[in-house]
């Protein structure tokens, strides 16, 4: 309610307040008794002793000088009577209640003398059980609210937690249509390496992971449609649409990688395993809302922008961040790149043109930092066979080959045919000796020569047995 309102509001209570009421209400009804008694009186005088004009005018002199009196006298006493014994404490009430809407929210007990009436006393008594009950029932409702967006906060945005809590609407099921940026980012391997560790290490790792980039992405004032096994689905442009959600997001993605080499400092003194992560970023018009039934729901988003933002994410290998054509022509002007690119993908009418992030400009900048590896390649001859993936499936048969040379991360190897850049593909060296067999090993055609006999194709790894990488890693130290 505003000032003004309640200004006007106690201006009409003052008005017609309980002491003006009763002051001009016994005033009056005293002034009516006289007025009553003084006619009687002079007609009873007129009767008895006959109508002499001037002893009756003086007669009347002398009763109106008395009913003067007795009404000054009954005036001031009985509203003293009435002040002490009624309108004061109800006034006592009355600014307790006002106190108590504009000052605090406390159910303060009214003082009242003891010999208030029974009735104004049971008015204060009720007024506090009604206040007392209605302060726990509010502090209860708040304490909930606030244990719901808490708690909520945690699997939504609390934007979005704080949209559906404030209307009745916000639960029904259904949605809008809008332009958003999504982000898709997924580790690499990590599949693999916790197949081979402790589960609740496993889980504390990946939560300690999900922590970091959390806050980076809540920074950019992205949401977090939610975590995908390793992987998490960002939104930027819900609840709340900016004009600058694209670039938001692509900040967030190379603060994400660049935070990324810090965490591995952070991990691998704890004897465990670097993480690697690759991130494709996509814009375009989604419908967003409750998604599902009455029974399960969803806050959400449905729209092949989503299914673009995957596959792109499924073409970077670690550290990278890719972004499509559509949030590219929102950049063009303050981000770096290398490309474009394309690749042709399933389901999918015409080739996905994707560019590779290097920086971005004003007023982030920020640049994407470089992952520290080794990365000279020694020569190193081993045969292989090789599998084509295809989403989750593997494609037979199996190509057989040998690599040229090695690092830490990356294979140049020979094929009778040349593979796809991009292309996934499924190696398993043929080597086992001395107690060593090496597991398979999951990696991206990078570079690919046009015939077989060119220098190899380059094949970067996205997912390999720690304790074979350890083998290749003393390999390639030896050579050196």
């Amino acid at each position: 309610m505003k000032s003004d309102d309640l200004n006007t509001e106690s201006q009409g209570v003052a008005k017609n307040s309980v002491r003006k009421i009763l002051e001009i209400g016994v005033f009056k009804r005293i002034l009516a008794i006289e007025m009553i008694l003084l006619v009687w009186s002079l007609a009873w005088r007129a009767y008895s002793q006959g109508p002499d004009l001037e002893e009756l005018f003086w007669f009347a002199i002398r009763i109106l000088v008395l009913v003067a009196i007795i009404i000054a006298f009954v005036t001031l006493s009985l509203r003293s009577f009435l002040s002490r014994k009624i309108i004061s404490p109800l006034e006592a009430i009355v600014r307790a209640n006002r106190d108590l809407d504009t000052q605090s929210p406390e159910a303060t007990p009214i003082r009242l003398a003891p010999d208030t009436p029974d009735e104004i006393l049971q008015i204060a008594e009720t007024r506090q059980m009604m206040l007392e009950k209605i302060l726990r029932v509010s502090s209860e409702r708040l304490r909930l609210v606030n244990f719901i967006r808490e708690t909520f906060g945690r699997y939504l945005s609390k934007k979005v937690v704080d949209e559906i809590l404030a209307s009745p609407e916000g639960r029904k099921i259904g949605g809008r249509r809008t332009a958003v940026t999504i982000l898709m980012a997924d580790l690499r391997g990590f599949t693999n390496m916790a197949e081979t560790q402790d589960p609740e290490l496993t889980v504390s790792l990946l939560n300690r992971f999900f922590g970091k980039m959390s806050r980076i992405i809540y920074a950019r004032d992205g949401m977090i449609d939610e975590f995908l096994g390793d992987g998490i689905l960002a939104i930027f442009g819900v609840p709340e649409r900016h004009k600058d959600d694209p670039a938001r997001a692509v900040a967030c993605a190379i603060e994400m990688q660049n935070a990324l080499h810090a965490f591995n400092s952070e991990i691998t003194a704890e004897g465990y395993t670097a993480l690697a992560m690759g991130i494709g970023i996509n814009s375009g018009n989604v419908i967003v809302g409750n998604i599902g039934s009455e029974i399960r729901a969803k806050y959400g988003i449905v729209g092949s922008a989503v299914n673009i933002a995957s596959r792109i994410e499924s073409l970077t290998t670690a550290g990278e961040v890719f972004i499509s054509q559509s949030t590219y022509e929102h950049l063009s002007k303050s981000v770096e790149v290398d490309g474009p690119k394309s690749q042709m993908m399933k389901g999918l009418a015409q080739p996905l043109v994707f560019y590779s992030v290097r920086a971005i400009g004003e007023p982030y900048n920020v640049i994407l930092e470089k992952s520290e590896s080794n990365t000279q390649m020694v020569p190193l001859k081993l045969p292989f066979s090789l599998w084509l993936l295809s989403g989750k499936q593997i494609m037979e048969p199996a190509l057989e080959g040998q690599t040229l040379c090695i690092s830490d991360n990356e294979f140049i190897i020979s094929l009778p045919e040349p593979l796809s850049d991009l292309t996934n593909v499924k190696l398993q060296l043929e080597f086992c000796r001395q107690a060593h067999c090496f597991k398979p090993i999951y990696a991206k055609v990078i570079k690919s020569g046009d015939s077989p006999q060119q220098d190899g194709q380059l094949l970067r790894i996205t997912s390999i047995d720690q304790a074979d990488r350890k083998v290749l890693e003393q390999w390639i130290a030896e050579a050196v």
